[in-house]
């Protein structure tokens, strides 16, 4: 799906069938080159081919790369961390640590119940390198704090070279996508720090609803036209009277 988000208005342009690059082309030819060309800003995920054809249909646009999208797959790196680490554990026979232990280190800390919190505690004062891992994540967050795009390339490239040098390996494979895509993360810092896709998580949560809703319709036109009533701010006409 492809959202508008202007100051004034956020709506649904665009629904796809498939998460495809023909399927994401079909946007572009859908609204033409000419409207395609006054595109400002575009926040999207490292999946390549939306990169790919962001780069073909929208040059002149400053491409951001969304946050959420960073910290979601930086949380999913950890968690491989935790789990294989749980497993070798169990296997040599030693304490299970980390039982129970996933959402204490997923959840930001702000987040957390004070029981949680003290569990957390005392887990960091073991030499893991689910720990390890944890405190790289936390110490990422910081990026998001910085306002100069210079300063947040300094922090971001003394980050990757830290983790470069931790031998986590999931955590090495993140910091190694981060430096591939590092002009597009500073983009969110050009840009004033005024987009991201936290909005569209919001839309794509009413969407879930509204297909939940349109649950039994047999074609996907149905589901489109669904959606689009329910997400694209379309005109409605006036009411032949007023009720009371």
């Amino acid at each position: 799906m492809v959202y508008q988000i202007d100051l004034d208005v956020t709506r649904l342009l665009w629904v796809g069938r498939e998460r495809t690059i023909e399927s994401f082309r079909g946007f572009f030819a859908v609204i033409g080159d000419e409207l395609a060309s006054r595109i400002v800003f575009v926040c999207s995920d490292m999946w390549e081919p939306y990169l790919k054809v962001i780069r073909e249909k929208c040059s002149e646009a400053l491409h951001i790369l969304d946050r959420f999208h960073i910290v979601a797959k930086m949380n999913k790196a950890l968690d491989e961390v935790r789990a294989g680490e749980s497993r070798r554990v169990a296997a040599e026979g030693r304490v299970p640590l980390l039982r129970k232990s996933r959402w204490l280190l997923l959840k930001r800390e702000e987040n957390l119940k004070t029981e949680q919190r003290f569990r957390l505690r005392d887990l960091l004062r073991y030499n893991l390198k689910t720990v390890r891992a944890y405190l790289l994540k936390e110490a990422f967050q910081q990026l998001w704090d910085y306002n100069s795009p210079a300063w947040a390339r300094k922090f971001l490239d003394d980050w990757c070279r830290q983790v470069m040098r931790s031998r986590i390996e999931p955590m090495k494979k993140i910091a190694r996508s981060l430096r591939q895509h590092r002009e597009l993360i500073l983009n969110y810092f050009r840009a004033q720090k005024l987009l991201s896709s936290g909005v569209v998580e919001g839309l794509n949560n009413k969407a879930k609803v509204t297909m939940r809703k349109s649950y039994g319709f047999r074609t996907f036109r149905c589901l489109e036209l669904a959606l689009y009533h329910s997400l694209g701010k379309l005109p409605e006409p006036e009411p032949t009277h007023d009720f009371f």
